[in-house]
Protein backbone atom coordinates (compact mmCIF):
# COMPACT_ATOMS: atom_id res chain seq x y z
CA UNK A 1 0.00 0.00 0.00
CA UNK A 2 2.86 2.86 0.51
CA UNK A 3 4.59 1.36 -2.21
CA UNK A 4 1.38 2.24 -4.34
CA UNK A 5 1.18 5.87 -2.52
CA UNK A 6 4.46 6.92 -3.92
CA UNK A 7 6.81 6.27 -0.87
CA UNK A 8 10.00 4.53 -1.21
CA UNK A 9 9.51 0.82 0.74
CA UNK A 10 12.10 -1.57 1.58
CA UNK A 11 10.49 -5.00 3.02
CA UNK A 12 12.04 -7.39 4.83
CA UNK A 13 11.17 -11.24 5.85
CA UNK A 14 12.76 -14.18 6.81
CA UNK A 15 13.72 -17.59 8.44
CA UNK A 16 14.96 -17.91 12.10
CA UNK A 17 17.42 -21.43 11.69
CA UNK A 18 19.42 -21.93 14.77
CA UNK A 19 18.71 -23.82 17.73
CA UNK A 20 18.18 -26.88 19.59
CA UNK A 21 14.92 -27.75 18.78
CA UNK A 22 16.57 -27.39 14.86
CA UNK A 23 19.37 -30.19 16.12
CA UNK A 24 16.73 -32.13 17.68
CA UNK A 25 14.52 -32.42 14.49
CA UNK A 26 17.26 -32.86 11.89
CA UNK A 27 18.34 -35.86 13.83
CA UNK A 28 15.19 -37.04 13.89
CA UNK A 29 15.10 -36.89 10.11
CA UNK A 30 18.17 -38.25 9.53
CA UNK A 31 19.92 -34.86 8.14
CA UNK A 32 22.31 -32.76 9.09
CA UNK A 33 20.75 -29.04 10.31
CA UNK A 34 21.80 -27.00 7.47
CA UNK A 35 20.48 -29.90 5.12
CA UNK A 36 16.76 -29.57 7.46
CA UNK A 37 16.87 -25.86 7.80
CA UNK A 38 17.63 -25.14 3.67
CA UNK A 39 14.47 -27.61 3.28
CA UNK A 40 12.39 -25.74 5.92
CA UNK A 41 13.31 -22.57 4.69
CA UNK A 42 12.77 -23.28 0.89
CA UNK A 43 9.27 -23.86 2.13
CA UNK A 44 8.34 -21.22 3.64
CA UNK A 45 10.00 -18.87 0.87
CA UNK A 46 7.48 -20.82 -2.01
CA UNK A 47 4.89 -19.14 0.42
CA UNK A 48 5.68 -16.22 0.49
CA UNK A 49 6.17 -16.36 -3.54
CA UNK A 50 2.88 -18.20 -3.97
CA UNK A 51 1.18 -15.67 -2.12
CA UNK A 52 2.65 -13.19 -4.17
CA UNK A 53 4.48 -11.46 -1.50
CA UNK A 54 6.68 -8.53 -2.02
CA UNK A 55 10.11 -8.64 -0.07
CA UNK A 56 12.63 -7.09 -1.02
CA UNK A 57 15.22 -9.43 0.48
CA UNK A 58 14.66 -12.73 1.82
CA UNK A 59 17.10 -13.28 4.51
CA UNK A 60 18.02 -16.70 6.31
CA UNK A 61 19.89 -16.35 9.95
CA UNK A 62 22.54 -19.14 8.05
CA UNK A 63 23.30 -16.25 5.48
CA UNK A 64 27.10 -15.99 5.88
CA UNK A 65 27.34 -12.24 6.27
CA UNK A 66 24.20 -12.39 8.72
CA UNK A 67 26.29 -14.72 10.99
CA UNK A 68 29.60 -13.09 10.29
CA UNK A 69 28.37 -9.59 12.27
CA UNK A 70 25.62 -11.13 14.41
CA UNK A 71 29.64 -12.77 15.56
CA UNK A 72 31.10 -8.95 15.75
CA UNK A 73 28.00 -7.43 17.77
CA UNK A 74 28.12 -10.62 20.50
CA UNK A 75 31.90 -9.49 20.87
CA UNK A 76 31.35 -6.09 20.94
CA UNK A 77 28.49 -6.17 24.03
CA UNK A 78 30.91 -8.63 25.33
CA UNK A 79 33.52 -5.81 25.57
CA UNK A 80 31.94 -3.03 26.65
CA UNK A 81 30.36 -5.38 29.87
CA UNK A 82 26.65 -5.83 28.50
CA UNK A 83 27.43 -9.85 28.00
CA UNK A 84 29.13 -11.02 30.84
CA UNK A 85 29.71 -15.02 31.57
CA UNK A 86 27.51 -16.96 34.41
CA UNK A 87 25.46 -20.01 34.86
CA UNK A 88 21.88 -20.46 34.07
CA UNK A 89 19.83 -22.87 36.22
CA UNK A 90 16.08 -23.41 35.21
CA UNK A 91 13.08 -25.16 33.45
CA UNK A 92 13.91 -25.01 30.04
CA UNK A 93 10.59 -25.10 26.78
CA UNK A 94 12.71 -26.69 23.75
CA UNK A 95 10.22 -25.64 21.87
CA UNK A 96 10.12 -21.96 22.67
CA UNK A 97 13.50 -22.47 23.23
CA UNK A 98 12.92 -20.38 26.40
CA UNK A 99 14.03 -20.31 30.30
CA UNK A 100 11.74 -20.13 33.07
CA UNK A 101 12.02 -20.07 36.29
CA UNK A 102 8.92 -22.29 38.44
CA UNK A 103 7.43 -19.51 39.47
CA UNK A 104 6.51 -18.23 35.68
CA UNK A 105 5.28 -21.84 34.68
CA UNK A 106 1.63 -22.56 34.38
CA UNK A 107 0.68 -25.93 35.93
CA UNK A 108 3.96 -26.93 36.19
CA UNK A 109 4.56 -26.52 31.93
CA UNK A 110 5.51 -23.74 29.76
CA UNK A 111 3.81 -20.34 29.71
CA UNK A 112 4.03 -20.10 26.21
CA UNK A 113 3.01 -23.05 24.58
CA UNK A 114 1.96 -25.28 27.29
CA UNK A 115 4.16 -27.83 26.91
CA UNK A 116 6.24 -29.57 29.56
CA UNK A 117 9.69 -28.17 30.33
CA UNK A 118 12.87 -29.51 31.32
CA UNK A 119 15.25 -28.83 34.22
CA UNK A 120 18.41 -27.36 32.66
CA UNK A 121 21.59 -26.21 34.47
CA UNK A 122 24.44 -24.87 32.06
CA UNK A 123 27.28 -22.40 31.86
CA UNK A 124 25.96 -19.42 29.33
CA UNK A 125 26.45 -15.35 28.95
CA UNK A 126 24.48 -13.49 29.93
CA UNK A 127 22.80 -9.65 28.56
CA UNK A 128 22.31 -7.26 31.20
CA UNK A 129 18.88 -6.40 30.55
CA UNK A 130 18.57 -4.45 34.13
CA UNK A 131 21.01 -2.08 32.68
CA UNK A 132 18.67 -0.79 30.21
CA UNK A 133 15.21 -1.51 32.05
CA UNK A 134 14.54 2.29 33.08
CA UNK A 135 15.72 3.74 29.54
CA UNK A 136 13.07 1.14 27.55
CA UNK A 137 10.27 2.01 30.03
CA UNK A 138 11.33 5.86 29.52
CA UNK A 139 10.97 5.44 25.57
CA UNK A 140 8.00 3.47 25.89
CA UNK A 141 6.06 6.36 27.71
CA UNK A 142 7.43 8.95 25.77
CA UNK A 143 6.38 7.14 22.55
CA UNK A 144 2.97 5.57 23.22
CA UNK A 145 3.04 4.93 19.12
CA UNK A 146 6.39 2.68 19.48
CA UNK A 147 4.32 -0.69 20.79
CA UNK A 148 0.55 -1.38 19.10
CA UNK A 149 -1.83 -2.08 19.84
CA UNK A 150 -2.43 -0.45 23.44
CA UNK A 151 -3.54 -3.55 24.94
CA UNK A 152 -0.01 -4.91 23.54
CA UNK A 153 1.99 -1.77 25.31
CA UNK A 154 0.42 -2.53 28.83
CA UNK A 155 1.01 -6.38 28.72
CA UNK A 156 4.15 -5.86 27.88
CA UNK A 157 5.07 -3.14 31.14
CA UNK A 158 2.71 -4.57 33.29
CA UNK A 159 4.10 -8.29 33.34
CA UNK A 160 7.79 -7.61 32.28
CA UNK A 161 8.89 -4.32 32.69
CA UNK A 162 7.74 -3.00 35.29
CA UNK A 163 7.90 -5.96 37.62
CA UNK A 164 11.68 -5.69 36.97
CA UNK A 165 13.89 -7.47 34.43
CA UNK A 166 16.07 -10.85 34.79
CA UNK A 167 19.39 -11.01 32.47
CA UNK A 168 18.52 -12.49 29.73
CA UNK A 169 20.52 -15.91 28.22
CA UNK A 170 22.56 -15.25 25.39
CA UNK A 171 24.70 -17.93 24.60
CA UNK A 172 24.26 -22.08 24.85
CA UNK A 173 26.56 -25.05 25.29
CA UNK A 174 24.29 -27.71 25.53
CA UNK A 175 23.82 -28.17 21.49
CA UNK A 176 26.16 -27.02 18.31
CA UNK A 177 23.58 -26.14 16.12
CA UNK A 178 24.24 -22.17 16.51
CA UNK A 179 26.68 -19.42 15.64
CA UNK A 180 30.01 -19.75 17.53
CA UNK A 181 30.90 -17.30 19.87
CA UNK A 182 34.53 -16.58 18.48
CA UNK A 183 36.53 -15.88 21.43
CA UNK A 184 34.84 -19.07 23.32
CA UNK A 185 34.22 -21.59 21.16
CA UNK A 186 31.80 -24.20 23.15
CA UNK A 187 29.10 -21.63 23.42
CA UNK A 188 26.88 -20.79 20.70
CA UNK A 189 25.29 -17.50 20.31
CA UNK A 190 21.60 -18.12 21.44
CA UNK A 191 18.70 -17.17 19.02
CA UNK A 192 17.87 -13.89 20.40
CA UNK A 193 21.20 -12.14 19.43
CA UNK A 194 21.19 -13.99 16.19
CA UNK A 195 17.73 -13.82 15.36
CA UNK A 196 16.81 -10.49 16.30
CA UNK A 197 19.82 -8.46 14.89
CA UNK A 198 18.89 -9.72 11.09
CA UNK A 199 16.46 -7.06 10.64
CA UNK A 200 20.11 -4.62 10.32
CA UNK A 201 22.17 -7.55 9.31
CA UNK A 202 19.85 -7.44 6.10
CA UNK A 203 20.59 -3.96 5.61
CA UNK A 204 24.07 -4.07 5.54
CA UNK A 205 25.01 -3.01 9.53
CA UNK A 206 28.57 -3.50 10.19
CA UNK A 207 29.91 -3.21 13.72
CA UNK A 208 33.03 -1.12 12.94
CA UNK A 209 30.91 1.39 11.36
CA UNK A 210 31.15 0.59 7.58
CA UNK A 211 27.57 0.40 7.26
CA UNK A 212 26.05 -0.40 3.52
CA UNK A 213 24.24 2.54 2.31
CA UNK A 214 20.94 0.48 2.96
CA UNK A 215 21.41 0.64 6.18
CA UNK A 216 21.87 4.72 6.42
CA UNK A 217 18.71 4.70 3.88
CA UNK A 218 16.44 2.96 5.71
CA UNK A 219 17.34 2.67 9.25
CA UNK A 220 15.79 2.87 11.57
CA UNK A 221 12.42 0.80 10.39
CA UNK A 222 9.84 2.45 10.40
CA UNK A 223 7.36 -0.50 11.51
CA UNK A 224 7.70 -4.18 12.45
CA UNK A 225 5.27 -6.73 11.89
CA UNK A 226 4.90 -9.34 14.01
CA UNK A 227 2.85 -11.95 15.50
CA UNK A 228 1.65 -11.47 19.12
CA UNK A 229 3.45 -14.07 20.50
CA UNK A 230 6.94 -13.14 20.14
CA UNK A 231 6.07 -9.58 21.17
CA UNK A 232 8.78 -9.98 24.12
CA UNK A 233 11.40 -10.17 22.36
CA UNK A 234 10.60 -7.46 19.99
CA UNK A 235 9.43 -5.13 22.31
CA UNK A 236 12.17 -5.97 24.98
CA UNK A 237 15.19 -8.01 23.74
CA UNK A 238 15.62 -6.31 20.81
CA UNK A 239 14.90 -2.92 21.86
CA UNK A 240 17.57 -3.49 25.00
CA UNK A 241 20.53 -4.65 22.05
CA UNK A 242 19.99 -1.77 20.29
CA UNK A 243 20.43 0.55 23.23
CA UNK A 244 23.73 -1.16 23.81
CA UNK A 245 25.04 -0.62 20.31
CA UNK A 246 24.00 2.75 19.76
CA UNK A 247 21.74 1.93 17.13
CA UNK A 248 18.12 3.64 16.62
CA UNK A 249 14.90 1.58 17.73
CA UNK A 250 12.49 1.28 15.06
CA UNK A 251 9.77 3.25 15.24
CA UNK A 252 7.00 1.20 15.79
CA UNK A 253 6.13 -2.57 16.55
CA UNK A 254 2.76 -3.74 15.88
CA UNK A 255 2.12 -7.15 17.20
CA UNK A 256 -0.59 -8.77 15.01
CA UNK A 257 -3.23 -11.40 16.69
CA UNK A 258 -3.63 -14.59 15.18
CA UNK A 259 -6.36 -16.71 13.21
CA UNK A 260 -7.49 -19.65 15.33
CA UNK A 261 -10.53 -22.17 14.68
CA UNK A 262 -13.34 -22.57 17.15
CA UNK A 263 -11.24 -25.12 19.10
CA UNK A 264 -8.41 -22.96 19.69
CA UNK A 265 -5.07 -22.17 18.26
CA UNK A 266 -3.82 -24.53 15.04
CA UNK A 267 -1.64 -27.52 16.11
CA UNK A 268 -0.45 -30.37 14.18
CA UNK A 269 -1.45 -32.74 17.26
CA UNK A 270 -5.07 -31.57 16.98
CA UNK A 271 -4.93 -31.98 12.99
CA UNK A 272 -6.80 -28.79 12.38
CA UNK A 273 -4.21 -27.13 10.42
CA UNK A 274 -5.23 -24.82 7.53
CA UNK A 275 -2.29 -25.21 5.38
CA UNK A 276 -1.66 -22.14 2.79
CA UNK A 277 -0.90 -23.80 -0.38
CA UNK A 278 -3.92 -26.36 0.06
CA UNK A 279 -6.28 -23.26 0.17
CA UNK A 280 -4.66 -21.32 -2.81
CA UNK A 281 -5.34 -25.30 -4.50
CA UNK A 282 -8.57 -24.91 -3.39
CA UNK A 283 -9.83 -21.16 -3.68
CA UNK A 284 -7.06 -18.89 -5.31
CA UNK A 285 -4.54 -16.95 -3.89
CA UNK A 286 -6.29 -13.76 -4.14
CA UNK A 287 -9.80 -15.14 -2.13
CA UNK A 288 -7.03 -16.70 0.45
CA UNK A 289 -5.02 -12.95 0.69
CA UNK A 290 -8.64 -11.25 1.11
CA UNK A 291 -10.10 -13.88 3.82
CA UNK A 292 -7.05 -13.65 6.28
CA UNK A 293 -6.81 -9.58 5.89
CA UNK A 294 -10.05 -9.05 5.90
CA UNK A 295 -11.00 -11.58 8.75
CA UNK A 296 -7.57 -10.69 10.77
CA UNK A 297 -8.66 -8.10 13.24
CA UNK A 298 -6.79 -5.13 14.51
CA UNK A 299 -6.48 -6.40 17.97
CA UNK A 300 -8.37 -9.65 19.22
CA UNK A 301 -7.97 -12.87 17.25
CA UNK A 302 -10.03 -13.67 14.59
CA UNK A 303 -11.62 -17.14 13.39
CA UNK A 304 -10.83 -19.08 10.58
CA UNK A 305 -13.09 -22.39 9.04
CA UNK A 306 -13.46 -23.85 6.06
CA UNK A 307 -17.12 -23.20 5.82
CA UNK A 308 -16.23 -19.57 6.87
CA UNK A 309 -13.91 -19.09 3.70
CA UNK A 310 -16.52 -20.70 1.35
CA UNK A 311 -19.15 -17.91 2.75
CA UNK A 312 -17.08 -15.11 2.53
CA UNK A 313 -16.18 -16.18 -0.96
CA UNK A 314 -19.62 -16.74 -1.84
CA UNK A 315 -21.03 -13.17 -0.15
CA UNK A 316 -18.25 -11.08 -0.82
CA UNK A 317 -16.45 -12.31 -3.56
CA UNK A 318 -18.62 -13.65 -5.94
CA UNK A 319 -22.04 -11.73 -5.07
CA UNK A 320 -20.48 -8.41 -4.01
CA UNK A 321 -17.49 -7.60 -6.29
CA UNK A 322 -17.99 -10.29 -8.98
CA UNK A 323 -21.52 -9.33 -9.68
CA UNK A 324 -20.66 -5.68 -9.87
CA UNK A 325 -18.53 -6.03 -12.22
CA UNK A 326 -19.71 -9.05 -14.14
CA UNK A 327 -22.93 -6.93 -14.57
CA UNK A 328 -21.32 -3.75 -15.51
CA UNK A 329 -19.20 -4.84 -18.12
CA UNK A 330 -22.27 -7.21 -20.13
CA UNK A 331 -24.15 -3.82 -19.66
CA UNK A 332 -21.22 -1.79 -21.42
CA UNK A 333 -21.09 -4.84 -24.04
CA UNK A 334 -24.84 -4.93 -24.86
CA UNK A 335 -26.22 -1.61 -24.69
CA UNK A 336 -23.29 0.40 -26.47
CA UNK A 337 -21.09 -2.07 -27.86
CA UNK A 338 -18.73 -1.83 -25.25
CA UNK A 339 -18.44 1.38 -25.89
CA UNK A 340 -17.77 3.88 -22.91
CA UNK A 341 -19.83 6.64 -23.29
CA UNK A 342 -20.18 9.42 -21.01
CA UNK A 343 -23.13 11.73 -22.09
CA UNK A 344 -22.84 14.10 -18.99
CA UNK A 345 -27.10 13.78 -18.12
CA UNK A 346 -26.58 13.81 -14.51
CA UNK A 347 -28.89 13.48 -11.38
CA UNK A 348 -28.40 13.92 -7.64
CA UNK A 349 -27.84 10.17 -7.13
CA UNK A 350 -24.66 10.13 -9.15
CA UNK A 351 -23.09 13.42 -6.73
CA UNK A 352 -23.65 11.14 -3.82
CA UNK A 353 -22.17 7.96 -5.52
CA UNK A 354 -19.33 10.39 -6.47
CA UNK A 355 -18.85 11.46 -3.07
CA UNK A 356 -18.68 8.15 -1.54
CA UNK A 357 -16.25 6.62 -4.03
CA UNK A 358 -13.57 9.65 -3.70
CA UNK A 359 -14.07 9.30 0.32
CA UNK A 360 -13.42 5.65 0.07
CA UNK A 361 -9.85 6.31 -0.81
CA UNK A 362 -9.13 8.60 2.60
CA UNK A 363 -10.87 6.29 4.70
CA UNK A 364 -8.45 3.59 3.65
CA UNK A 365 -5.62 5.52 3.77
CA UNK A 366 -6.36 6.77 7.68
CA UNK A 367 -7.08 3.08 8.52
CA UNK A 368 -3.82 1.99 6.77
CA UNK A 369 -1.94 4.51 8.72
CA UNK A 370 -3.36 3.11 11.81
CA UNK A 371 -2.78 -0.82 10.61
CA UNK A 372 -6.44 -1.46 10.69
CA UNK A 373 -5.96 -3.55 7.64
CA UNK A 374 -9.15 -5.95 7.51
CA UNK A 375 -11.28 -2.30 8.46
CA UNK A 376 -9.47 -0.68 4.93
CA UNK A 377 -10.42 -3.69 2.97
CA UNK A 378 -14.66 -3.27 4.22
CA UNK A 379 -14.12 0.09 3.44
CA UNK A 380 -13.54 -0.68 -0.01
CA UNK A 381 -15.94 -3.59 0.17
CA UNK A 382 -18.37 -1.41 1.36
CA UNK A 383 -18.11 0.71 -2.03
CA UNK A 384 -18.14 -2.42 -3.81
CA UNK A 385 -21.73 -2.70 -2.27
CA UNK A 386 -22.85 1.15 -3.08
CA UNK A 387 -22.21 0.96 -6.39
CA UNK A 388 -24.65 -2.29 -6.29
CA UNK A 389 -26.73 -0.21 -4.60
CA UNK A 390 -26.95 2.73 -7.44
CA UNK A 391 -27.42 0.35 -10.16
CA UNK A 392 -31.24 -0.94 -7.75
CA UNK A 393 -31.53 2.98 -7.86
CA UNK A 394 -30.92 3.86 -11.24
CA UNK A 395 -32.07 0.52 -13.16
CA UNK A 396 -30.12 0.58 -16.60
CA UNK A 397 -32.29 -2.03 -17.96
CA UNK A 398 -35.08 0.21 -17.51
CA UNK A 399 -33.00 2.96 -19.24
CA UNK A 400 -32.29 0.96 -21.44
CA UNK A 401 -36.03 0.13 -23.20
CA UNK A 402 -36.74 3.85 -23.47
CA UNK A 403 -34.78 5.05 -26.54
CA UNK A 404 -34.99 8.66 -24.55
CA UNK A 405 -33.37 7.62 -21.92
CA UNK A 406 -30.58 6.56 -23.77
CA UNK A 407 -28.08 9.24 -22.93
CA UNK A 408 -28.90 8.76 -19.53
CA UNK A 409 -27.60 5.26 -19.65
CA UNK A 410 -24.90 5.94 -21.16
CA UNK A 411 -23.61 8.34 -18.19
CA UNK A 412 -24.78 5.67 -15.41
CA UNK A 413 -22.75 2.98 -16.78
CA UNK A 414 -20.20 5.38 -17.09
CA UNK A 415 -20.31 5.90 -13.44
CA UNK A 416 -19.91 2.60 -12.60
CA UNK A 417 -17.43 1.82 -15.05
CA UNK A 418 -15.03 5.00 -13.31
CA UNK A 419 -16.42 3.40 -9.90
CA UNK A 420 -15.19 0.20 -10.64
CA UNK A 421 -11.81 1.18 -11.37
CA UNK A 422 -10.88 3.32 -8.55
CA UNK A 423 -12.11 0.55 -6.58
CA UNK A 424 -9.65 -1.66 -8.48
CA UNK A 425 -6.69 0.54 -8.18
CA UNK A 426 -7.70 0.54 -4.29
CA UNK A 427 -7.93 -3.51 -3.88
CA UNK A 428 -4.10 -3.75 -5.71
CA UNK A 429 -2.37 -3.83 -2.56
CA UNK A 430 -4.24 -6.39 -0.89
CA UNK A 431 -6.01 -8.24 -4.06
CA UNK A 432 -3.18 -7.63 -6.95
CA UNK A 433 -4.77 -10.65 -9.47
CA UNK A 434 -7.96 -9.42 -8.74
CA UNK A 435 -7.10 -6.04 -9.32
CA UNK A 436 -5.31 -6.37 -12.75
CA UNK A 437 -8.10 -8.58 -13.76
CA UNK A 438 -10.58 -6.00 -12.92
CA UNK A 439 -8.57 -3.63 -14.89
CA UNK A 440 -8.26 -5.46 -17.86
CA UNK A 441 -11.94 -5.71 -18.13
CA UNK A 442 -11.91 -2.63 -18.22
CA UNK A 443 -9.24 -2.49 -20.86
CA UNK A 444 -8.08 0.73 -18.96
CA UNK A 445 -4.33 1.24 -17.66
CA UNK A 446 -5.13 4.10 -16.18
CA UNK A 447 -4.07 2.42 -12.57
CA UNK A 448 -1.87 5.37 -10.64
CA UNK A 449 -2.82 6.28 -7.17
CA UNK A 450 -3.00 9.73 -8.43
CA UNK A 451 -5.50 8.52 -10.64
CA UNK A 452 -8.21 8.00 -8.30
CA UNK A 453 -8.08 11.73 -6.27
CA UNK A 454 -10.39 12.47 -8.71
CA UNK A 455 -13.21 11.18 -10.38
CA UNK A 456 -13.65 10.82 -14.56
CA UNK A 457 -10.03 9.36 -15.65
CA UNK A 458 -11.67 6.79 -17.35
CA UNK A 459 -11.33 7.93 -21.42
CA UNK A 460 -14.84 8.16 -23.06
CA UNK A 461 -15.13 6.28 -26.41
CA UNK A 462 -12.46 3.46 -25.37
CA UNK A 463 -13.90 0.23 -25.41
CA UNK A 464 -14.18 -2.29 -22.50
CA UNK A 465 -13.09 -5.81 -22.82
CA UNK A 466 -15.16 -8.75 -22.25
CA UNK A 467 -16.96 -9.72 -19.31
CA UNK A 468 -15.22 -12.96 -17.23
CA UNK A 469 -16.64 -14.20 -13.60
CA UNK A 470 -13.92 -13.34 -11.60
CA UNK A 471 -15.01 -15.72 -8.90
CA UNK A 472 -17.45 -18.22 -8.56
CA UNK A 473 -19.95 -19.75 -5.64
CA UNK A 474 -18.92 -22.56 -4.24
CA UNK A 475 -20.90 -24.94 -2.30
CA UNK A 476 -19.38 -26.48 0.78
CA UNK A 477 -19.97 -30.07 1.52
Amino acid sequence: FKRQQGYDVRFQTGTDEHGQKIELKAEEAGVTPKKFVDDVSGQIKSIWDLMNTSYDRFIRTTDEDHEKQVQKIFKKLYDQGDIYKGFYEGMYCTPCESFFTQSQLVDGKCPDCGRPCQPAKEEAYFLKLSKYADRLIEHINTHPEFIQPESRKNEMMNNFLLPGLQDLCVSRTSFKWGIPVDFDDKHVIYVWIDALSNYITGLGYDVDGNNDELYKKYWPADLHLIGKDILRFHTIYWPIMLMALGVPLPKQIFGHPWLIQNDGKMSKSKGNVMYADDMVRLFGVDAVRFFVLHEMPFENDGIISWELVVERINSELANTLGNLVNRTISMSNKYFGGVVTNTGVTEEVDEDLKNVVLNCRIKVAECMDKLKVADAISEIFTLFKRCNKYIDETTPWLLAKDEDKHARLGTVLYNLLESIRIIAVQLKPFMPDTSDKILEQLNTDISSYESIQSFGALKAGGRVGTATPLFLSLIHI
